[in-house]
């Protein structure tokens, strides 16, 4: 199949026309889809819209924005040295355009370029434990140096590690509040890190708060931009199962890293490896699946089909990601921060899976005397249990 080339340059007018689509209220994904395929070029199609918008019966109408309006967004995008990439350019990543839906324009910090070479995404849980965090760094870090760029949502827990181990060899953040603000402010030196060395990517306005709604959205891009899509422990009622649905519905593959029954952190992931997720243990189960597409990856995709997730399966996906994003759905947010206990940072650490007390002392950033204290109370208390070589694990409950 030919696909047909985006041009490599195109107006400054045209660029503006895409940014005004991308923002006007009331235009479903749908829609806009319907009338970027319909005219060439953004400019016709927003000139039509006020004629269809006069023929709508019924619903909101769509309110396309002022000019002056989308220009200054567009100026603050160019004063602070970021891009805006649209979808009717080459620059934009052709394995995202395919998807239904695809963000009308994606606002980049750093580079751009990183988005069209062959990815994965590595999700998980924020409330991670050591063992998975530790997991998540090195399967990023060896498919990184596999020539994979490692996509991630900046969250706490397993989304932070994956970044930090795969910034010398390209990853990037997608966000789900605007390009420049910082979420979770946790990690202000890592969104740094990842602006300098990789890619920041937002399809919301310079300057937009993220809300709770807005992270399945984000999802979707993180799949969108994956060859797949690695998951490293997740509850069962999670946002990572809404980023796995999203990426069966865009025929991406799907990786699971099992884990231990009695952990909550485990359920989601383990519910995958049953619906036929890829069992995941190292960097080689990803690799054996994802080399043969890395070559061209859009080619690849427009042709490939999971053959592990049955078609009868994707109802119960998105019938579980639906019941997620209407009712359980919530995301941190840093203006009322959860206050932990020491003792209770280091239970939230640890799983059924022996860890070292070393790795637990360098994750929680407590000190050595604090822990060694801390555990011999939960020792104690018969909510942890100590193994050979310093090493320690909760004790699991049904």
């Amino acid at each position: 199949m030919t696909r047909t080339q985006p041009p490599q340059q195109i107006s400054d007018a045209e660029r503006l026309a895409w940014l005004r689509l991308a923002r006007t209220e009331h235009l479903s994904a749908a829609a806009a889809d319907q009338l970027l395929a319909r005219y060439p070029s953004a400019i016709e199609a927003l000139a039509t819209l006020p004629e269809l918008v006069s023929k709508r019966r019924g619903g909101k109408r769509p309110v396309v924005p002022p000019e002056d309006m989308a220009r200054a967004e567009l100026d603050r995008i160019n004063r602070h040295g970021a891009h805006l990439v649209v979808r009717g350019e080459a620059r934009y990543p052709e394995i995202l355009r395919q998807i239904d839906g695809a963000p009308i324009v994606l606002t980049v910090i750093g580079n751009p370029a990183l988005l069209s070479r062959p990815g994965i995404g590595i999700v998980g849980s924020r409330n991670a434990s050591v063992n998975g965090q530790r997991f998540a760094g090195e399967i990023s870090r060896d498919l990184g140096q596999a020539g994979l760029t490692i996509t991630s949502g900046l969250a706490l827990g397993i989304d932070g590690r994956a970044h930090e181990a795969a910034l010398a060899t390209g990853t990037i953040a997608v966000l789900a509040g605007g390009a420049n603000v910082i979420y979770p402010r946790q990690h202000t030196k890592l969104y740094e890190q990842i602006a300098e060395q990789g890619a920041i990517v937002s399809e919301r306005p310079w300057g937009a708060e993220p809300m709770g709604k807005m992270f399945p959205h984000r999802n979707r891009i993180i799949s969108g931009l994956s060859l797949g899509v690695v998951v490293v422990e997740a509850a069962r009622r999670s946002g990572t199962l809404i980023t796995a649905t999203r990426a069966v519905e865009q025929n991406r593959e799907v990786f699971a890293v099992p884990g231990f029954p009695y952990d909550p952190r485990s359920s989601g992931a383990n519910h995958l490896l049953r619906q036929g997720a890829v069992l995941t243990e190292t960097a080689d189960d990803v690799l054996d699946v994802i080399r043969p597409m890395m070559a061209d990856p859009a080619a690849a995709l427009e042709k490939y089909r999971p053959d592990n997730f049955m078609q009868s399966d994707a109802p119960l996906f998105q019938s579980t990601a639906r019941d997620i994003e209407d009712h359980d759905f919530i995301e941190e947010t840093d203006s009322a921060p959860m206050s932990l206990e020491d003792d209770q940072i280091i239970l939230n650490a640890l799983s059924s899976s022996p860890t070292a007390v070393d790795e637990l002392i360098r994750v929680c950033n407590l000190s050595a005397p604090k822990v060694a204290t801390i555990l011999t109370e939960l020792e104690l208390t018969g909510q942890v249990v100590r193994h050979p070589g310093n090493m320690v694990a909760r004790v699991g409950s049904s």
